[in-house]
């Protein structure tokens, strides 16, 4: 047996193709290695970019002569987005399927010196969609796209029935693709444009009763990830998103609800709640969240054993129903 054995160890290396493979070997190996490192080194900088940027944020992009889309600006953080961003020089589009509250919204804008113009439409069917884009063949593009449709009140998730399925993806998720498919192509082709994409926090627990809005609010942030994806493969880098998770239990006169750790949550007006979206927005950062110390909250929840979270939840009991 030993002597088999020497045999085949000679065999293989007097084997004229010994040197090639062994050659091929070390040079997969080092490709490897120098792969390897180039990740690591870029993934260190990535790192010390972002504890950097916490002390030393990028500075403010401008959004004069932006033409910013609005989806929702007849109420709540949707109307007080719409009215900041007149505020910074942008020309708004305000879109509601509630005409009265959005001509207020308008007329708000333009009796303080801003340019925004009001156009009523059910953004949950695709043809309604393809008709605004025509109403809008005077205009140069849509450099700017808010959705602030399906973003629940506090009472609402405590309140209301649970929602229709169909009703509840359609005006949460599937209107967002038929929003992207009809107006980032001109972003794209100038490579210039932001969207924004907010959900709730129904999108990073189950609340009760609530699924269909917990799903699809989930769906939000895939959708948004999966268009950072998209931008990133095609090397189209003036085209950012903007991923903003807003807490509505917070965000709302919630004086009514319980908080645990009040000192911690607190609340704040919608006001305040669009200008922290916009700081983020004109600093083109990836993801962002209202408040802004919950996206940290967030990001730690994502990486801790399922026990560990609803034990953090549990603490950070938001009065919320949660299951």
């Amino acid at each position: 047996m030993a002597s088999n054995a020497v045999s085949n160890i000679l065999s293989t290396v007097l084997n004229p193709m010994f040197p090639i493979n062994m050659l091929l070997r070390m040079y997969s190996m080092c490709i490897l290695m120098v792969d390897l490192a180039w990740v690591i080194v870029n993934a260190m900088y990535a790192i010390a970019q972002a504890a950097y940027e916490m002390v030393r944020p990028p500075p403010m992009k401008s959004l004069s002569r932006e033409t910013a889309m609005v989806i929702g600006s007849g109420r709540g953080v949707g109307k007080q987005l719409a009215i900041q961003l007149a505020d910074l020089g942008a020309v708004v589009l305000c879109v509601d399927l509630n005409e009265t509250n959005n001509n207020k919204t308008v007329e708000q804008i333009n009796q303080q010196g801003g340019e925004a113009y009001s156009f009523t439409c059910d953004v949950t069917k695709r043809e309604n969609i393809a008709n605004l884009a025509m109403q809008l063949s005077g205009i140069d593009y849509v450099s700017m796209l808010f959705y602030c449709c399906g973003i629940p009140s506090p009472r609402s998730l405590m309140t209301q029935p649970p929602q229709n399925i169909h009703a509840t993806l359609d005006l949460t998720l599937t209107s967002y693709f038929y929003l992207i498919d009809q107006f980032i192509p001109d972003m794209k082709s100038r490579n210039h444009g932001h969207i924004v994409a907010l959900t709730s926090v129904a999108g990073l627990s189950y609340i009760k009763d609530q699924m269909p809005l917990s799903v699809a609010q989930f769906a939000v942030q895939g959708l948004a990830e999966s268009l950072m994806e998209d931008l990133r493969i095609s090397r189209i880098n003036g085209v950012h998103v903007t991923l903003t998770h807003i807490y509505p239990f917070i965000v709302e006169d919630s004086s009514d609800l319980r908080l645990k750790i009040p000192s911690y949550f607190g609340t704040i007006t919608p006001e305040k709640a669009a200008a922290s979206i916009l700081e983020s927005v004109r600093r083109n950062y990836p993801e962002a969240s209202v408040p802004k110390h919950l996206l940290y909250l967030g990001h730690i929840l994502r990486i801790l054993p399922r026990k560990a979270t609803v034990l953090i939840r549990d603490l950070l009991d938001t009065g919320v129903d949660f299951a």
